[in-house]
């Protein structure tokens, strides 16, 4: 749906571009404040979703969309999603993800900065294991838990934490896809049952 003919879609390619050009983001903004003041909010969101990967791109977009429709699961996830990758911190982009799991629980990826946005590693532990028991077949939820209970492990000689990431590495080498894949995880299990906790 994303016709790049839209007056919208071709002010965001040109103020992309002169952004990548010159590297100058007031500018950037600037333009950004102008496009959404001339456009709707459906064609603001289908003009940046080829830059939707940028996050200092998508950001100021989605500011404005989040502020129109404070609702909106996907925009708040892809706020907050901009906002992590920026650095704005867990505080801002764990609102922005409760957020999001209030107006769609089903959403996957609020549900992953949820987890993520904790500081806390045993509480971050704790989340990406409910993420995991609500989305069976997420491999990247999965290794998530896996790398935070082997970190709260070792950090705190927990042979709890250390069975969980155990368990977890065994099911990840179960459904692994390449042989890179196994690799990795197999040296990670020989490491992790070496611990003596």
């Amino acid at each position: 749906m994303n016709d790049r003919a839209f007056p919208a879609a071709r002010a965001m390619d040109r103020a992309v571009a002169a952004y990548r050009e010159l590297g100058n983001f007031p500018a950037f903004l600037a333009a950004m404040e102008e496009l959404r003041d001339s456009s709707s909010i459906d064609d603001l969101i289908s003009a940046v979703e080829p830059y939707i990967d940028s996050p200092e791109i998508a950001g100021p977009v989605y500011e404005h969309v989040v502020d129109q429709r404070p609702n909106d699961a996907r925009a708040l996830v892809v706020l907050a999603g901009a906002y992590w990758l920026t650095g704005r911190g867990p505080d801002v982009v764990g609102g922005l993800a409760s957020r999001a799991l209030a107006a769609d629980p089903s959403s996957r990826g609020a549900w992953h900065l949820w987890a993520l946005s904790e500081s806390d590693p045993r509480v971050r532990m704790e989340r990406w294991m409910q993420v995991s028991k609500r989305f069976a077949n997420d491999d990247l939820a999965r290794a998530n838990l896996a790398d935070n209970a082997s970190s709260l492990a070792g950090a705190e000689s927990d042979p709890v934490a250390l069975a969980i990431a155990i368990e977890n590495y065994e099911l990840l080498l179960a459904s692994a896809r390449n042989s890179e894949q196994r690799d990795a995880i197999e040296r990670a299990l020989a490491t992790l049952r070496g611990w003596r906790i």
